[in-house]
């Protein structure tokens, strides 16, 4: 195997994984301000999705154009689905907000299934198969133009939660929510923010996803489960550990597709996964707990 082939694998996988950290970062961010695992993440993001997938098949709206849309559509989605269905279960133990959440990722893939059937799609654009040369370096242009929207995004949200009051208030309830209550932070409505937040962050991974991967009821599952491997990987609520977990993943998966063929180039990924849990729980990036 040729040394540009190998070195096309893992840019391409780098760039695939700056939307594998795009995703889990909508993932940590409401885990780290709620302490709530969203099973239903992946589910948000098939709705993402699809709803790009349309514009760009009836209106004829770029994928990428379309996050004018989806992006404020998806934030309310959320902001919405925290008030109404999260918060009843705040207070209630974690196996219940676990079911609520399942649940929810459930009724939603259903609604799709009816909605759309099960039949996979595929977006065509013009710049599917277009791709960018760096020298022996092959790049796919679809990917890369998902990895500069993916840390366009990330950088964007840093900068919210770093510099806005808003943000600090976010991060003040993460960290210590009836000393945030007591200030006058409101409390619950932070947290809808940051389920708004999450779930945007998943809707534009899902519209940059669009031009090179498929849409499918089912497609959500996939994309969720290597996301909540990329937050344990590089440490549950660590941004820093979501981005250099993402980006990980991506070449473990990219590499492991030059050796392994189909779903079993996972098994670098998981076989990573076990081996973090095993040597260092905590992920890569993440502080042990008390």
């Amino acid at each position: 195997m040729s040394s540009a082939v190998v070195l096309s694998s893992l840019a391409n996988g780098v760039m695939l994984g700056g939307l594998y950290a795009l995703v889990a970062l909508g993932l940590t961010l409401i885990f780290g301000v709620m302490k709530i695992i969203n099973f239903a993440h992946g589910a948000l993001m098939m709705w993402a999705m699809y709803a790009s997938f349309w514009l760009a098949k009836l209106g004829g709206v770029d994928p990428y154009l379309s996050l004018a849309v989806t992006l404020p559509l998806g934030f309310a989605v959320g902001y919405a689905i925290q008030r109404a269905v999260i918060t009843p279960v705040l207070e209630a133990p974690e196996h219940n907000q676990l079911l609520m959440t399942l649940g929810l990722a459930l009724f939603l893939e259903n609604l799709a299934l009816l909605t759309f059937k099960a039949d996979p799609r595929t977006l065509l654009v013009s710049y599917s198969q277009a791709s960018v040369s760096l020298g022996p370096i092959l790049l796919s242009l679809p990917r890369l133009l998902a990895f500069a929207g993916a840390l366009a995004v990330t950088l964007l949200l840093f900068l919210f939660l770093r510099f806005t009051d808003l943000g600090k208030a976010l991060r003040a309830a993460a960290e210590e929510r009836d000393g945030a209550a007591l200030v006058g932070i409101p409390v619950q409505r932070v947290y809808a923010v940051a389920f708004g937040i999450g779930t945007a962050c998943v809707t534009a991974a899902g519209a940059m996803a669009v031009p090179f991967f498929y849409v499918s009821p089912e497609v959500g599952n996939t994309l969720v489960i290597t996301a909540f491997v990329v937050v344990v990987l590089g440490g549950m609520g660590s941004f820093a550990g979501a981005l250099a977990g993402g980006l990980l993943v991506g070449v473990v998966e990219s590499l492991g597709g030059l050796f392994v063929h189909g779903s079993l180039a996972q098994i670098g990924i998981f076989a990573l996964f076990i081996l973090v849990l095993l040597f260092k729980p905590s992920g890569l990036l993440g502080t042990p707990s008390a």
